[in-house]
Formats: structure tokens, C-alpha cells, sequence
């Protein structure tokens, strides 16, 4: 059996890494979205947002929850990654600026600890881009922009 240098068994082990935090991330922000859409249902959600104060709720709560939702999916696929994943990270910004931030650090108590952690995971991935184990790699290279897959 032939050996792998150690570039490309450095490169099969960021992959692998990347793989690992694409569907972990990928799988959190589906259930929220889901959360949104299906349990609070749209016009819940809609109502929670201008309750916290969210401009145009109308348009920004369906905006969010599809964006999680399906943009979740497409983290887990690994398509179109980078684009879905700096949409993501603005999403936590915006959530940290309007919701959490006034509670503080603190999960627990409301704060921003784990919206920026899946703000931070989220800005990763679209510097890192989806890895080589995806579609982005497999379907998409080179047919569309890299700053996209």
C-alpha cells in the first residue's frame, strides 16, 4: 500500500476536520431554523422578532428562519459553503447586537456565549471553504467562483 506524504495526509485531515464542522454546524442551525418555521411556526416567529425589537420582522423572521433552515442543509451537503456560511455569521452578529448582547456573556442567562461561537464557527468556514469532502468540491469546483464554494 503506498504511502501519503505529508501534505496530502495534512490535506485528508483538514478535510476530514472541516467535514466534522460542517455537519456539526450544519445540523445546529438546521434545528433552529426548523424551530422557527415548523415549531414556533412563521407567524410566531414573526411575532417573537418584533417583540426583540428586530426591524421589519415581516421580511427578517422568514429571511432568518429559511436562512437557518436551509442553509443548514447546505452546510451539511457542503454547497455553495462559503456564500451560506458568511450569511450565517452575519445572522449570529445581528442576533449578538439585538438580543443578546444587553444579557451578557453567559448562555444561561440569555447571553451571546453560544451565538458567537456558531457566529465564529460559521466566519471558519466561509475563510476555509467546505473542504474537500462535499459537493462544493466534488459537483461545483471550478464552475462556480471560489469565494463561493
Amino acid at each position: 500500500m503506498p504511502r501519503q506524504s505529508a501534505s496530502t495526509a495534512n490535506a485528508t485531515s483538514v478535510s476530514w476536520g472541516i467535514l466534522v464542522i460542517r455537519i456539526a454546524l450544519g445540523v445546529v442551525f438546521t434545528a433552529h431554523g426548523a424551530q422557527k418555521l415548523f415549531e414556533y411556526t412563521l407567524a410566531g416567529t414573526v411575532e417573537s422578532f418584533g417583540s426583540m425589537g428586530a426591524p421589519l420582522p415581516e421580511i427578517t423572521a422568514p429571511l432568518v428562519a429559511f436562512l437557518e433552515f436551509g442553509g443548514g442543509i447546505l452546510l451539511i451537503a457542503g454547497l455553495f459553503t462559503r456564500l451560506v456560511a458568511i450569511l450565517l455569521a452575519i445572522d449570529m452578529v445581528v442576533a449578538i447586537a439585538l438580543v443578546h448582547a444587553q444579557a451578557g456573556f453567559w448562555v444561561g442567562e440569555g447571553g451571546y456565549e453560544f451565538v458567537a461561537l456558531l457566529g465564529a464557527a460559521a466566519l471558519g468556514l466561509a475563510f476555509a471553504g467546505a473542504g474537500r469532502i462535499s459537493l462544493d468540491g466534488a459537483v461545483l469546483r471550478g464552475r462556480i467562483p471560489a469565494w463561493v464554494a
